[in-house]
């Protein structure tokens, strides 16, 4: 099938290594485009809930894909989150086509656009992370039984559920959080001039213009691959929101040449294409 040329892909919260990760399907996204820029906008290997006994194949290979991109010419930049803050300590070191940096800044069709994660202006996690990350386990612990529901679900002839995007839904102090975020975000991008910003973190895809009484901006969010499988894409000079679900016909792209490779063969392969030449 013929990919999808585009000039600019924002993915984020992919949370590699959780059992919420759909990375099957974050697979299948990725053999279907071909962009130009792919910047991984955080929490893309979830190092808070790294174990050890679980981190299966299909996880691998969106590594390998990520990697293969780079060397087929697509710039990829890698902004860290929360869950993979250990890897700030990398940032500015470049390898290859990947890069790894806290924010992004540059200038996009005549707009000036930031890019970041989001966790500086979440203050469970700046002055409580021991709460923060024991939320991450409840979490897991949640998507786990999610797809128990689920699996019931789907033997019955019913359509999946997800609980969690239910719980945030309904429960208002997470709905005053998320507006609060934005309305954050926001203010501090007007006021230093952003025309375009772009987060991740909270997990709600998002694209809307927004005006204060200083002037205006438009804010995204790319949501996630845990509950929304979620992207932006950036064409003709024009943001998307896109989501797999929606999508009748990726389900159908594969990779059968990494799909083939064993376990061994693949971490092989991420280790010797990740040393710098």
């Amino acid at each position: 099938m013929k990919k999808r040329k585009l000039e600019l892909v924002v993915l984020s919260d992919i949370h590699l290594g959780t059992y919420g990760c759909h990375a099957e399907e974050v697979l299948s996204y990725l053999n279907s485009i071909k962009p130009k820029k792919l910047i991984l906008n955080g929490d893309i290997i979830d190092i808070w809930q790294f174990r050890k006994w679980y981190f299966p194949k299909s996880h691998l290979l969106v590594l390998k894909k990520i990697i293969d991109l780079s060397i087929k010419g697509t710039e990829v930049i890698y902004i860290t989150g929360n869950h993979d803050e250990m890897l700030r300590k990398f940032a500015n070191l470049t390898i290859g086509n990947i890069s790894i940096t806290n924010k992004l800044v540059f200038d996009l069709d005549g707009k000036k656009t930031w890019v970041f994660h989001g966790d500086v202006f979440d203050a469970s996690i700046q002055h409580s992370k021991w709460i923060a990350k024991l939320g991450g386990w409840g979490y897991d612990i949640l998507i786990v039984l999610n797809k128990i529901i689920n699996w019931f679900l789907l033997r019955i002839g019913r359509e999946k559920y997800s609980l969690s995007k239910r719980i945030k839904n309904s429960v208002k102090k997470a709905i005053k959080f998320i507006s609060d975020f934005e309305q954050t975000v926001v203010n501090l991008a007007i006021e230093q001039g952003y025309k375009t910003v772009i987060c991740g973190h909270i997990h709600q895809p998002r694209l809307v213009n927004k005006v204060n009484e200083n002037g205006y901006c438009m804010y995204l969010n790319s949501g996630d691959w845990v509950e929304n499988l979620s992207a932006l894409e950036y064409k003709n000079k024009r943001w998307k929101l896109y989501y797999y679900h929606e999508d009748k016909v990726q389900p159908f792209y594969a990779d059968q040449e990494l799909k083939d490779m064993d376990y061994k063969e693949l971490l092989a392969a991420i280790t010797i294409t990740s040393k710098p030449s």
